[in-house]
């Protein structure tokens, strides 16, 4: 019998290997024992899924789960966004959410998300304790399964369309008046759960849209539900020969991730469009606070923030962290390389709906490409140049890994070391500005090496030295 075990995100699995029927109920029955032993259990829970095969059953197979512990369900009657439940979470004062998702993994890959009453991705505190209440139960029937049309019929269950009020909310944080004369936009839900929420506020409005890959397809058209570069070929194309397009929104396929094309059709790196929206939301929207981004995003929102004078929190790669200030209403954005950000006044959790339109609205009330608003900021705090690689070890440079980043040099890439990071793996940040990062993978044999530098001749020497120290 596998180990169960919670990620940053959860816990996830290969279909009928790791993640089967009988491991999805001993994890749903560890949760209603946390729940029951925070003294939570009364408030309900809410229970979702993205568009992955068997996903509507195992989310049905956990509500009657739920149920045998006499916990109310409020199960959503189709598969919806990681930010809605989150959202869906704080309208209802629910005890927490579970959500069926493997993000934008391949599709032979889904996964358990649970996310506690205040909305954001459980803290490490409460997966560990969730996790051992599961692993104890491993081999063992430890629950009791009421049938679902019994837990309806005794009102454990209610059937929920969280979709009209996440998207009422939704006006309230995104001028969507602006979108009026932005032109036609490009949309691109990736087969996944922003179907009817990317396009729904655009449809009532009239606002012109193109949308593709808005169908149900378990396979993610081959490729996984990542809007990322190298995963959206056929939305590039879309854009870049389409002169009518201003924008290209995508999200992943559970929605909590975001990519931009600009007119053009050219890819903009999330790590900027974190830097770009502090900048407006401040600039333009007049929030205040500080910002949050991950130990691995750029730099370039630490400049952002120094010019507006806000605070910088730095956080262990994982939502979750800032979710955390979100809710302490201490920032007026946080969010990761990976593409994921929320905003002051939202849901704790990554949002890519939000992202998109947020995006759009700024294109629109800017009335400037994105490149040209990236330009504009770089004149004004300097140019940041950032990439991630992957570095897959050898057993023996696995073996080795450990000694090796406990004994960084005072020198990389002909610049000194000026300070060493270790809040998630390794980062050196160096004299002239530029840094790397190293973040061992904890499932596989694979280092993340994450670069920054002024410019891209830089980057590459930079990267390559990263590349030399950990495989040379």
């Amino acid at each position: 019998m596998s180990h169960i075990t919670f990620g940053t995100s959860g816990w996830r699995g290969i279909l009928c290997e790791d993640f089967t029927f009988d491991n999805v109920k001993i994890v749903t029955q560890a949760i209603a024992d946390h729940l029951r032993a925070a003294g939570e259990a009364d408030k309900g829970v809410v229970i979702g899924r993205d568009t992955r095969f068997m996903g509507s059953r195992f989310a049905e197979e956990a509500a009657g789960v739920l149920a045998g512990a006499g916990i109310k369900v409020f199960l959503c009657g189709r598969d919806v966004p990681t930010p809605v439940i989150s959202f869906e979470i704080l309208r209802r004062g629910a005890a927490g959410g579970i959500n069926f998702t493997a993000s934008h993994n391949p599709p032979e890959y889904n996964g358990i998300k649970f996310s506690p009453a205040w909305g954001g991705p459980a803290l490490p505190e409460t997966t560990k304790d969730i996790e051992q209440r599961a692993n104890q139960m491993l081999g063992e029937v430890c629950y009791r399964e009421v049938p679902l049309a019994e837990a309806k019929s005794r009102g454990l269950v209610e059937t929920i369309d969280p979709r009209p009020a996440y998207l009422a909310a939704l006006e309230q944080k995104v001028d969507f008046d602006a979108l009026k004369g932005i032109g036609k936009l490009g949309l691109n839900p990736l087969y996944g759960t922003a179907r009817g929420y990317l396009d729904q506020p655009l449809k009532e409005r009239a606002i012109p849209y193109t949308i593709i890959n808005d169908h149900l397809d378990p396979y993610f058209g081959g490729q996984p539900p990542e809007p990322s570069e190298a995963h959206i070929p056929d939305f590039i194309s879309l854009v870049r020969n389409d002169p009518t397009i201003r924008l290209g929104l995508a999200t992943d396929g559970d929605a909590d991730r975001f990519g931009i094309l600009d007119a053009d059709g050219s890819y903009i790196e999330p790590n900027y469009i974190i830097a770009l929206l502090l900048d407006y939301l401040i600039r333009v929207r007049k929030l205040s606070g500080g910002v949050a981004r991950s130990v691995a995003t750029s730099h370039f929102v630490d400049a952002v923030a120094k010019k507006h004078g806000v605070p910088v929190y730095e956080t262990p790669v994982g939502f979750k962290y800032i979710g955390d200030l979100i809710s302490q209403d201490k920032i007026v954005i946080g969010g990761e390389e990976s593409a994921g950000l929320t905003i002051k006044g939202h849901v704790p959790e990554k949002d890519g709906i939000l992202a998109c339109f947020l995006v759009a609205e700024m294109v629109a009330r800017e009335g400037k490409t994105v490149r040209e608003l990236l330009e504009h900021l770089y004149g004004e705090v300097g140019r940041f140049i950032t990439r991630r690689d992957n570095l897959r070890l050898s057993q023996e440079l696995e073996r080795a890994y450990p000694q090796k980043v406990a004994a960084i040099p005072g020198e990389i890439a002909g610049s000194r070391v000026v300070n060493v990071v270790t809040m998630d793996g390794v980062k050196l940040l160096l004299e002239d500005g530029a840094w790397l990062l190293f973040r061992k993978s904890g499932t596989e044999p694979v280092v993340r090496l994450y670069g920054e530098a002024a410019n891209e001749a830089r980057l590459a020497e930079v990267m390559g030295a990263g590349k030399q120290f950990i495989l040379g």
